[in-house]
């Protein structure tokens, strides 16, 4: 079981990080507005918006791990038939993958509020 799921997460991983946006391709044929074709083509023109993008990235891929162990740790603890190894493995199981989740989801509303935070400017006078 080990052999298949380290190579199929694996692929996950490695087309989650290239895979695109199509909303902004559709930005181009709107107008000929260059900050349209910036914005279709690039992370918002910054560095600070392609870390964004880099780190909620794999927090998304850490959130589908987490909830393929919740899924993975509830079929161990249902499957057990009264056994206490299999029981207390799958409660092991869930309580980690609900720890995960939390530290997951901190994670993500503090990347996006520190990082987020200097995109927002003044309007100009």
């Amino acid at each position: 079981m080990k052999k298949f799921v380290v190579p199929v997460l694996g692929l996950i991983a490695v087309l989650g990080l290239f895979s695109f946006d199509t909303t902004h391709a559709l930005l181009i044929g709107e107008a000929d507005n260059p900050a349209n074709i910036a914005d279709s083509t690039s992370w918002g023109g910054s560095a600070r918006a392609a870390i964004r993008s880099v780190i909620n990235y794999f927090l998304y891929f850490l959130g589908l791990v987490a909830t393929i162990m919740v899924i993975y740790g509830g079929f161990l603890y249902v499957t057990s038939g009264g056994d206490d190894a299999g029981s207390e493995k799958g409660k092991k199981i869930l309580i980690a993958a609900a720890i995960g989740i939390l530290v997951i989801l901190v994670s993500y509303a503090l990347v996006n509020t520190i990082i987020g935070a200097g995109s927002l400017q003044e309007p100009p006078a």
